[in-house]
C-alpha cells in the first residue's frame, strides 16, 4: 500500500462513480464529500465523474463540484464535455444487436429503457419505469413497439437498461454474456439494473481514453466505485478504490477499500491518501 506522501505526489486525476459511491441515500453529495473534493482540486488534482448515468442527470453533480474535465457517461459509451456539451468519444450499441435484445426482452416480458440522444424511450410505463424515476427523475417517453420505433431513428442507441424487480436478471445476464461475448458489454450497475452497451463501452476503456486526452497516465489515476461496472476501471487505474458497500468481486478488484457511501467513504479515502491525513472531522 502506498504511503500518504507518495499518493499526493503520484496522482493527477480522480474518477468518481456516482450512485452508491459519491452519492448518499438521497442521491446527494454530502458536505464532507464535497469539501474533500474541493480541497483535492485546490491541491491541483483533477476530478471527474465516471457513471452509468446519462449526460443530463450527471451534469448537475458536475456543476455542483465545478468539474471542468470531460465526463464519462453511459458506462463509458460517451465522453462529453461538462461545459460545452461537446462529445469527445462515442460508442453506441449496434442497431442489429439492439434489435436482438429488444426482441428477447419483449418475448420474456422484461422492461427496457432505450437511450437515444440523451432521451429515454420505453414501450409503455411500468412499475419498473416508475422505479427508475425514483432514482433519476427524468421523464420517459412511451413509444409502443421499441423495434418499430428504433427503425425510424437515424442514430443507434447509446445504451439499453433492462430493469427487473422480480429477481430474474441473473439468468438473463448469463444468457446475454454467453451469446454476445465479444459483441456487447453486459453488466449489472446496481440491483435490478442490467446495462447493455457496445463492447467498446466500459468505464475502463473510457478512462484510458480520457487519460490520453489529458496526457495523464493510467498509473496517475485513482478510480473509486462500488459495482460490477466499475471493475475494469478499478483494475486499470493506478489505484482502484472500492466502497465498503461494494460486492465481494468489486472489492477484490480494488487496491483499497474505504467506508460506505452512507459514511462519506469518498471523503475518508481522499483525506487519508490524498490530503495527507488532513481533515476537519
Amino acid at each position: 500500500m502506498l504511503g500518504r506522501d507518495d499518493c499526493v505526489m503520484a496522482y493527477k486525476l480522480i474518477a468518481l462513480d456516482l450512485d452508491d459511491t459519491l452519492l448518499n441515500a438521497e442521491s446527494e453529495i454530502s458536505p464532507r464529500n464535497r469539501e474533500a473534493i474541493c480541497r483535492v482540486v485546490e491541491w491541483g488534482i483533477s476530478v471527474t465523474i465516471a457513471t452509468g448515468r446519462m449526460y443530463r442527470t450527471a451534469l448537475r453533480y458536475a456543476r455542483e463540484l465545478a468539474i471542468n474535465l470531460p465526463l464519462i457517461l453511459y458506462q463509458g459509451a460517451m465522453i462529453r464535455e461538462a461545459g460545452s456539451g461537446a462529445i469527445l468519444r462515442y460508442r453506441p450499441v449496434p442497431r442489429d444487436l439492439t434489435v436482438d435484445v429488444l426482441r428477447l426482452a419483449a418475448a420474456e416480458n422484461y422492461h427496457i429503457n432505450l437511450y437515444i440522444d440523451d432521451q429515454i424511450y420505453v414501450g409503455q410505463e411500468t412499475g419498473e419505469s416508475r422505479y427508475y424515476q425514483t432514482i433519476a427523475p427524468i421523464p420517459v417517453q412511451p413509444v409502443g413497439d421499441l423495434c418499430a420505433f428504433l427503425a425510424q431513428q437515424a442514430v443507434e442507441p447509446t445504451k439499453l437498461s433492462i430493469i427487473n424487480l422480480d429477481g430474474r436478471l441473473q439468468d438473463l445476464e448469463l444468457f446475454l454474456k454467453s451469446n454476445y461475448a465479444g459483441r456487447l458489454t453486459v453488466l449489472q450497475s446496481r440491483p435490478h439494473f442490467l446495462e447493455i452497451t457496445s463492447v467498446e463501452a466500459t468505464k475502463g476503456q473510457a478512462l484510458q481514453h480520457l487519460g490520453e486526452l489529458q496526457n495523464i497516465r493510467l498509473d496517475e489515476i485513482v478510480a473509486i466505485g462500488d459495482s460490477y461496472n466499475d471493475i475494469d476501471m478499478l483494475q486499470l487505474a493506478g489505484m482502484g478504490v472500492a466502497m465498503a458497500n461494494a460486492p465481494a468481486a468489486v472489492k477484490e478488484a480494488a487496491d483499497v477499500i474505504t467506508a460506505s457511501n452512507l459514511e462519506d467513504g469518498v471523503a475518508i479515502f481522499l483525506e487519508r491518501y490524498i490530503l495527507n491525513g488532513q481533515s476537519g472531522h
